[in-house]
């Protein structure tokens, strides 16, 4: 069959909701790919003016074909849906029941999913739904792939710095796809009649045509002066954010200078630290925190001065006071008592002179009195024994020479006329006598 505008319409006309159908249709549409821009004009016609129940089917062939075309590469029908896909999804899912609009949301998904427009154009055709969406259920809900789908992904979160051009880029998508099918539809008409290998048809029906042309350019006129207005209104909108992204960079710069300012300062004070501790300095001062040596915050420097060492008491015991238990007893101790025992004190002025021969006296069974245990004697002015020339030895203290001689008096007759070895053994007494120089 050959192409023509009438044949198109009767191959939509005849379209069904089952597959072979959809798929013959399919292969018809594609195998006159030459005329892609005009058979989206008029497939698009069509969907405004069918039922709603035959919308669906006209998805599906849309669906079939550009999916065909994106396999084979092949992108003139997907170039040629592409300005006219978003106002016709819009129009399918318009007064559809739940479940057709579930399966036109299904559809939009799988071109999400496998990439089969470019991303301003799925993008367009995801708000126009969200909008009919939204204005008839009251709620806010995501965009298509998001949480509008039931099997969907969720996607990221939109920056609040980016909402104000969500609506903008909604706009200039609706527009674009509005402009372009209006401009395909009025450019096939005028092609057609400016044809000069075809007749010119009789004067009222060429007056008719150029009448039918002339609408066709007044709305592709219309058309694309609102995608210029929209696009103009996202430009100030990108253009205001990229204002405030500009002012935001210079100050980011400005505290980048300023940070990197103030880490090369401290890292100089860092060092001059270290080096001052490494030199065995007390580090009484450091440098300050200033720029050109004025110091900063309250005009300290960072060190401060170190303590002075304190004062060491030196350790001294406690009295005993402290270590005697309160209302203990006190000790005094017990006088002795004196007694006058006469003690002869040698000269050590005088030879020595030995013991006389004769027995030995006998030991008496007092015991021994030591010089050291002897208390002072007792002096008196009538004693004639303790006079002041007498006591001028320091060895001898009270004893003097007349204490010597009254004791050498009073053992004068000691032992006299008697042998001093009586009694003893012969040979004791020889050898004592021997010893002694052989004085008896």
């Amino acid at each position: 069959m050959a192409y023509t505008d009438d044949a198109v319409k009767a191959k939509l006309s005849s379209l069904n909701e089952t597959q072979e159908s959809i798929v013959s249709v399919a292969q018809w549409i594609m195998f006159h790919r030459r005329h892609a821009d005009r058979t989206c004009a008029i497939w698009l016609e069509r969907m405004r003016e069918t039922t709603v129940n035959k919308r669906l089917t006209l998805i599906y062939l849309a669906n079939e074909v550009v999916q065909q075309s994106k396999a084979r590469k092949k992108d003139d029908f997907l170039v040629a849906f592409s300005p006219v896909i978003a106002e016709a999804s819009a129009t399918a899912y318009k007064g559809a029941t739940n479940d057709v609009q579930e399966k036109i949301k299904r559809t939009v998904e799988v071109w999400n999913q496998r990439r089969i427009f470019d991303k301003p154009i799925q993008e367009a055709v995801e708000a126009r739904i969200l909008e009919l969406e939204k204005s008839r259920s009251g709620k806010k809900t995501g965009l298509l792939g998001g949480s509008l789908f039931s099997s969907g992904g969720s996607t990221a979160p939109v920056p609040a710095e980016l909402q104000p051009l969500i609506p903008l880029q909604a706009a200039t998508s609706k527009a674009v796809a509005i402009s372009g099918s209006a401009i395909s539809s009025a450019n096939a008409e005028y092609d057609k009649l400016a044809n000069a290998d075809k007749p010119t048809p009789s004067p009222p029906v060429y007056a008719a045509r150029l009448s039918a042309l002339l609408k066709s350019l007044s709305s592709a006129e219309t058309a694309v002066a609102e995608g210029i207005k929209t696009r103009q209104d996202l430009i100030n909108g990108l253009e205001d954010f990229l204002a405030t992204n500009r002012a935001s960079l210079k100050t980011e710069q400005s505290q980048l200078t300023t940070a990197t300012h103030r880490r090369e300062l401290i890292e100089k004070q860092k060092r001059a630290v270290e080096d001052a501790i490494m030199s065995g300095q007390s580090g009484t001062e450091s440098p300050s925190m200033a720029t050109g040596g004025t110091p900063q915050s309250n005009g300290r420097s960072m060190g401060s001065a170190e303590p002075e060492r304190p004062q060491v008491e030196a350790l001294t015991p406690p009295p005993t006071e402290t270590l005697t238990p309160k209302d203990s007893p006190k000790f005094t101790p017990n006088p002795i008592p004196h007694t006058n025992i006469d003690v002869p004190v040698e000269n050590p002025n005088k030879p020595l002179q030995h013991p006389p021969s004769g027995p030995s006296p006998q030991p008496t069974s007092s015991p021994p009195v030591y010089l050291e245990n002897l208390p002072p004697p007792q002096t008196t002015p009538s004693d004639p024994r303790y006079s002041a020339s007498s006591s001028s030895d320091p060895r001898y203290g009270a004893f003097s020479p007349t204490k010597k001689r009254k004791l050498d008096a009073e053992f004068e007759g000691f032992g006299a006329g008697e042998d001093a070895m009586a009694g003893l053994d012969d040979d004791v007494a020889e050898l004592l006598r021997a010893e002694s120089g052989g004085v008896a």
